[in-house]
């Protein structure tokens, strides 16, 4: 059965003056047009190619590559704003519809929206959606503190920024835990906190303790080499100086140059740290 919203692996069949027909192995078939079709194959080629829906709402493939699947999130641009809902551009000939039930505000031609990417059984068509906790579950986190995750950055609060968690859980990341500009969308590696009795995740964008040392201390090198090594920052600097320059807090600076000190990497001076040979 051909997967919609999703690449598929099928085998060229036939030739025809539209394209190439394509067949998967319960010998379901869909075109793919001539504007896609490699110039060199033969039949019973594999091809990968991405299934969806044209502007005719019929099955047709594509090589072109889409920037979200189906039940994924992607950060998109709206293109047209319609009577029925928005358009997205998704990397396609055909945007990605958003119905207005689906949109948290109302969308905007040339604004960028953090959506989630689905297929509406009803209709059998590849929707997109702004309501994206929604689509988020904490009812089951098979997470442990120190685990590593992927982020996509949803949107901040008071508290700091609300993080999807490997697509499928939301967590966050507090406001006096961050030393970097975050955007929507942004896709980040980050690190569990702390999984609470209720499900909700707290996030941290540095390792924990010694695991944190590490990386943090070759942050630190890597900015001693850029400045021509030394740097007027040690740990008696005030925080917000150490977070512009290395987007550290000055807890984790401090383990940093103590390792890099401990190593013989550097020296802690009165003015600053400098790079030993």
């Amino acid at each position: 059965m051909l997967k919609l919203g999703v690449y598929n692996t099928l085998e060229v069949v036939r030739e025809r003056e539209q394209g190439v027909y394509l067949c998967d192995d319960d010998g379901d078939e869909v075109l793919l047009p001539n504007k896609y079709v490699p110039d060199e194959f033969k039949i019973r080629d594999l091809i990968k190619v991405f299934v969806y829906l044209d502007s005719s709402e019929r099955i047709v493939a594509t090589t072109l590559e889409p920037y979200a699947v189906v039940n994924s999130f992607a950060y998109l641009k709206c293109t047209s704003v319609s009577g029925i809902g928005a358009f997205l551009d998704w990397g396609l000939e055909k945007d990605l519809f958003v119905p207005f039930k689906e949109q948290a505000s109302k969308m905007r031609v040339g604004s960028w929206y953090l959506v989630y990417v689905y297929l509406d059984k009803e209709t059998n068509r590849l929707l997109a959606s702004s309501k994206t906790n929604s689509f988020l579950d904490n009812s089951l986190v098979l997470l442990s503190s120190y685990d590593e995750v992927d982020l996509i950055a949803s949107h901040p609060s008071p508290q700091g920024w609300n993080m999807i968690v490997n697509q499928k859980h939301l967590g966050l990341v507090y406001a006096d835990e961050i030393f970097q500009k975050i955007n929507p969308g942004d896709q980040l590696k980050g690190f569990i906190k702390k999984i609470r009795p209720d499900g909700k995740i707290d996030l941290t964008l540095q390792r924990h303790g010694f695991r944190g040392i590490e990386p943090n201390a070759d942050q630190v090198l890597k900015e001693l080499v850029s400045s021509g090594g030394f740097i007027n920052l040690n740990d008696k600097s005030d925080p917000e100086d150490i977070k512009e320059v290395f987007q550290l807090s000055k807890k984790s600076f401090k383990k940093a140059i103590g390792a890099l000190y401990k190593a013989r990497k550097i020296s802690i001076e009165s003015d600053g740290i400098r790079l030993l040979d």
